[in-house]
């Protein structure tokens, strides 16, 4: 076993090493080794990058926005050339497997690829004679300095996809707090951004307690809020940032639910759902972990489902057969195995169990294999909380109206999805259901970056979301320039609206 090396910050353009004496241990999921030590910043460690970000904020934001982008474009070549140490680095740190951890790089990659349109995407608008003789322009500028809370379920896609390409290509600057269990992936980002010519102090990293995270969600120099994690905490950034005046978004926690019909088309409906369910083992808040089937199919679907999941390869992260790798830490274990444990207690039927599951060489891992529970009835909380785990839930309904209801039931609404080949169902699903980002015959309805991420209800707060045309919007504010110009001699009255009505 290697020691773990004790892990830097960056400020300024600069790796720094953390004047605090106060370290967490950083594991490889697979196996459960430690392999890095992260820092809890000092208040003083996140003053300076505040000052940082602030300080090169005044010439970033006078850069053309042509020219910011070139880093952009650097950058989308320096990823890919790194792809294959990114993926490693992540699946590492992470334990998803490499198909997923690779997928996470290319999330990333996609939003860069945005990112580096976003010149066509800040043009203003303008009307001459808006009012007789007056014209008006209106411009997008940047807001300020951003401040990025990022979970540990997506190390690549979050910080260096959803967040510091947009945030960076409109003219702001950054102070990215990536989770402190996965760090070494962005750190390897930080690498790269720095090579791709990012100025200094434009993009900063440190690692935090929640202390600390408060102290940088609340600071005075801090313009605006981007957060991922639990529902619990979202909310308190939200209020917490938007009570201090600053833009926030904050998106939560999910419960994502799938209605089957009894015309969809079985096997591929059942191929879907493990996938989505089970694929970076259930830690995704677009994952896919109740199943709600008219009663009419529901055996045939519970029995095909059930066949599928333990089919599933387990193993470490970075082996190339594994399907379904560790969960991120030992804590998250005993917190899935402990609503296992409750969904028994509540009287679900527990028809495949994954606790106590073991890899042969790697038997320190966090390792828990696919858990379905069949007859989910109403109240019963593990049918209506997240999880964040390898596990199902089966919800039986008679038909489509009720199916809906018990959906529309949960206070979570990010995604949903139906499984059906009726044109009429999907419509009438489409309009009704709640789920911010909808699925026919598609378990996870994420889009591409030109939409936004759009989630609802408990599981976003805020007005503006990440990706697409919002995350622009998010990240710039508008400003409107009204002009009048006087023929030389012109000695008139000028009344109180001065061009704001149309006369």
């Amino acid at each position: 076993m290697s020691t773990p090396r004790e892990l830097k910050i960056f400020i300024n353009g600069k790796w720094l090493e953390s004047k605090t004496s106060d370290f967490v241990d950083c594991y490889d999921p697979s196996t459960g080794e430690v392999i890095a030590k992260a820092p809890h910043c000092t208040k003083s460690e996140v003053d300076n990058a505040v000052e940082a970000a602030k300080n090169a904020y005044v010439e970033w934001s006078e850069t053309p926005p042509p020219k910011r982008v070139q880093v952009l474009f650097k950058m989308k070549e320096l990823v890919v050339k790194h792809r294959d140490e990114l993926v490693k680095i992540l699946a590492t740190e992470n334990g998803k497997c490499l198909e997923e951890a690779l997928g996470d790089v290319l999330k990333a990659e996609e939003v860069i690829d945005f990112a580096c349109g976003i010149p066509q995407l800040l043009k203003g608008d303008a009307l001459f004679n808006c009012s007789a003789e007056y014209d008006t322009v209106q411009y997008k500028e940047p807001v300020g300095v951003f401040a990025g809370l990022c979970p540990w379920n997506f190390p690549a896609m979050i910080p260096h996809g959803w967040m510091i390409p947009i945030c960076i290509a409109t003219g702001n600057t950054f102070i990215l707090k990536p989770a402190i269990e996965v760090p070494q992936t962005s750190i390897k980002f930080m690498e790269l951004w720095a090579e791709a010519g990012v100025p200094n102090g434009v993009i900063n990293m440190i690692t935090v307690s929640h202390v600390e995270a408060e102290y940088l969600v609340k600071h005075k120099d801090v313009n605006g809020i981007t957060f991922v994690g639990s529902t619990s905490v979202g909310k308190h950034v939200y209020a917490t940032a938007a009570e201090a005046g600053k833009r926030v978004q904050a998106l939560c926690e999910a419960k994502n639910h799938a209605l089957v019909l009894k015309d969809c088309n079985l096997d591929m409906t059942v191929k879907g759902i493990v996938n989505a369910t089970y694929g970076c083992a259930g830690e995704r808040c677009m994952a896919l972990p109740v199943v709600v089937v008219e009663d009419s199919i529901a055996d045939q679907l519970v029995e095909k489902l059930k066949a599928y999941a333990e089919q599933i390869k387990i193993g470490p992260a970075y082996e190339k057969n594994s399907k379904l790798g560790p969960l991120i830490n030992k804590k998250h274990l005993e917190f899935v195995t402990k609503w296992i444990e409750k969904g028994v207690k509540e009287g679900a039927d527990l028809i495949l169990d994954g606790r106590d599951t073991k890899v042969e060489g790697a038997e320190n891992g966090y390792y828990i294999g696919p858990s379905i529970f069949d007859n989910v009835k109403p109240g019963i909380s593990i049918g209506d909380r997240e999880v964040f785990g390898p596990v199902t839930c089966i919800k039986r309904v008679k038909d489509f109206e009720e199916g809906v209801k018990v959906m529309n039931d949960n206070p979570f609404a990010n995604g949903s999805a139906i499984y059906t080949q009726s044109g009429y169902y999907a419509r009438e699903f489409s309009k009704r259901t709640h789920g911010g980002m909808v699925g026919i015959n598609v378990g996870i309805p994420v889009p591409v970056s030109i939409f936004g991420f759009t989630g609802h209800k408990n599981s976003f707060f805020g007005d503006l979301h990440v990706m697409g045309t919002d995350g622009v919007r998010f990240y710039t504010q508008l400003k409107s320039v009204t002009s009048h110009w006087f023929e030389e001699g012109t000695d008139r009255e000028i009344d109180t609206w001065d061009g704001m009505l149309n006369k």
